[in-house]
């Protein structure tokens, strides 16, 4: 597709690899609009919202119900690297509310315009955790892998009304969302992190070309499809990161 002209919702498009995504959208000639807490740089339209809760994310969808969006990206994400029982109440409701919950009432709220004008595209930002779904990730990797199940499940919904549906899988990329943990365990694991910039080069040619479901990475892309036909083989694999990871978390002795 091209960008000319087309107006574009981005959520998340204040932080670091929103901001990018932004820069190349607006220099390919795109409206764009951040949604975000924070307002984004460079005096691109803002629309504030709170996407950790239902009634922010009620308001959210409320406020972009009106207007016709060409192309709504959902790449807002919140992330806890930790073991599942230490992750407060809180920010498991947060976690599904921010990666799952709003793409899909978003998608919701721009979809009947779309429809009705037979053309739109929905981009799901989602992660290679959701579809290897890794240990000490629990909610991250469970939410991501609704959102790639939401956007095929869509995509076969509104393959009849004009509408297209791309799943974006990154793997791990050096962003604010990396705790220092994060950091420690990538780097005793040797997990590959990709540069922000990359990633939102990637990420836009993508929506450009009107890709489908993209996976960035190898061996990560392979372990997707590995992962899918044989688990067991995966489990192993990934067994002495595993314990690495947990020796982060491990009682002070």
């Amino acid at each position: 597709m091209r960008f000319e002209g087309k107006r574009i919702l981005l959520t998340g498009g204040a932080g670091g690899l929103g901001a990018l995504i932004t820069d190349r959208l607006v220099a390919q000639g795109a409206e764009v609009t951040v949604m975000d807490r924070a307002a984004p740089r460079d005096g691109v339209p803002h629309l504030q919202a709170d996407l950790s809760s239902s009634p922010g994310i009620d308001a959210a969808a409320e406020a972009v119900a009106t207007t016709d969006w060409d192309v709504l990206i959902n790449l807002a994400g919140i992330q806890y690297f930790g073991p599942v029982e230490s992750q407060s109440a809180d920010h498991v409701a947060a976690s599904y509310m921010v990666n799952l919950v709003a793409p899909v009432r978003l998608t919701q709220a721009v979809l009947p315009s779309m429809k009705r004008r037979g053309a739109g595209r929905i981009v799901n930002i989602g992660s290679i955790f959701g579809s290897i779904n890794f240990a000490h990730f629990a909610t991250y990797s469970s939410a991501k892998a609704g959102l790639r199940g939401f956007s095929q499940a869509l995509r076969r919904e509104v393959a009849k009304d004009g509408v297209s549906v791309t799943y974006i899988a990154p793997r791990a990329v050096r962003t604010p969302l990396n705790t220092g943990a994060v950091l420690r365990f990538a780097e005793i694991t040797h997990m590959n992190m990709d540069e922000p910039a990359v990633i939102a080069r990637r990420i836009v040619d993508a929506i450009r070309a009107d890709r489908r479901d993209v996976y960035f990475g190898f061996p990560e892309s392979f372990f997707v499809r590995l992962n899918a036909l044989a688990p067991s083989l995966v489990d192993g694999a990934l067994a002495a990161n595993d314990r690495k990871a947990a020796t982060l978390f491990a009682p002070a002795s």
